[in-house]
């Protein structure tokens, strides 16, 4: 019987999503022997066209060359999983969709009319079907390695949607905003760190994106209460998923205000 066929894409990112699967060593190497890896750039050099009955998509869409590849790439998958902040949510990349990407394109390039490139940093989702989003920036290699193995073997993955704040006290972590007053995003973030900023007196950056159904505007409201002005709550809003629905709405609503 012929192995699943595995795709891995890239789009505009860092790679660093990429690299949590090579990451994981021993782990790999069983994924290896499950399935077969027909397109992966940063492992191999062999390159199988699709159908894919696996593809993995990292990075958000920024082109009109990256618009018609992912459309290709979505014609020749099976099974379409974005992992990472920015194939979910636009990636920090998305900041410049609050901004004047001309204007950026003419600071930095001798000859920006050679540029080509779309107004907006998107997730993959916004353009075409998506099966399943990991979150994370970078994803967490435990769950990458559940998702293909709860693939291969037709089940639902177990990738968790609750806060970062079950994570602290499953790891017996004080909670910073109620012992030390610190702002922290982890009531509305995503699990998937073992909340590890926490874990050493720092407040959650947000780095696997909203958790599902997150009251932002109410952990907003929080951090002015203690002082956190409204130009520092957008900055925090606009960092690894800034265009993530919940967090885009939110900051948009400060930026007015601040």
């Amino acid at each position: 019987m012929a192995k699943p066929k595995l795709g891995v894409f890239k789009f505009a990112s860092c790679d660093g999503c990429q690299l949590s699967l090579l990451d994981c060593e021993d782990e790999l190497l069983a994924v290896a022997d499950a399935v077969h890896i027909a397109f992966f750039p940063e492992a191999s050099r062999e390159y199988i066209e699709g159908p894919y009955d696996l593809t993995l998509v990292e990075g958000s869409i920024t082109t009109p060359h990256d618009l018609e590849a992912i459309k290709k790439i979505r014609a020749d998958s099976k099974f379409l999983v974005t992992i990472g902040a920015c194939a979910t949510a636009g990636g920090i990349q998305a900041l410049r969709n609050w901004k004047d990407v001309t204007e950026f394109t003419s600071y930095v390039y001798a000859h920006p009319e050679y540029i080509s490139t779309l107004e907006t940093s998107t997730p993959v989702s916004d353009h075409i079907p998506v099966d399943f989003e990991l979150r994370g920036c970078p994803i967490n290699k435990w769950q990458l390695v559940e998702l293909v193995n709860a693939l291969l073997h037709a089940r639902k993955p177990n990738i968790p949607t609750y806060s970062v704040c079950v994570e602290c006290k499953r790891r017996g972590t004080s909670c910073v905003m109620v012992a030390q007053g610190i702002p922290c995003l982890g009531p509305v973030t995503q699990a998937g760190c073992d909340a590890i900023c926490p874990a050493y007196d720092r407040g959650c950056y947000g780095c696997f994106g909203p958790m599902e159904s997150p009251n932002v505007t109410a952990l907003a409201e929080w951090w002015r209460s203690v002082g956190v002005d409204d130009r520092t709550l957008v900055n925090a809003l606009r960092g690894f998923n800034a265009y993530a629905e919940p967090f885009r709405e939110a900051s948009d609503v400060y930026a007015q205000q601040a």
